[in-house]
């Protein structure tokens, strides 16, 4: 498996619609946490499915939570880290309707 290639890109989320500034690791949308299945490996830009990832599950790390998205394509799934500019609101909401585990 290939490493991480850092991939700096503005984009704007194909499901809520908010501009969204990349910083190279830049995995998902801050504000609703979606993201779109175009990785084979991280960074990379090499994944041919284009599907939308919906945030399915979250878990507390200790530091930060883990998002697990899945492809509604093509059903692949990927885990992630938060970042400290996404929504708290869009977290909280998932860890209410969706499975959560801290200090999985």
């Amino acid at each position: 498996m290939k490493g991480f290639t850092k991939t700096v890109e503005d984009f704007n989320c194909a499901h809520c619609g908010a501009v969204v500034h990349g910083n190279g690791y830049t995995n998902h949308c801050p504000n609703c946490l979606w993201s779109r299945h175009v990785d084979n490996n991280p960074g990379d830009r090499a994944a041919t499915c284009g599907g939308m990832m919906c945030p399915i599950s979250i878990e507390g790390d200790g530091a930060r939570f883990i998002i697990t998205h899945k492809c509604e394509k093509c059903g692949k799934t990927k885990r992630q880290r938060t970042c400290d500019d996404d929504n708290i609101d869009a977290i909280i909401e998932l860890s209410q309707n969706n499975s959560f585990i801290f200090g999985k």
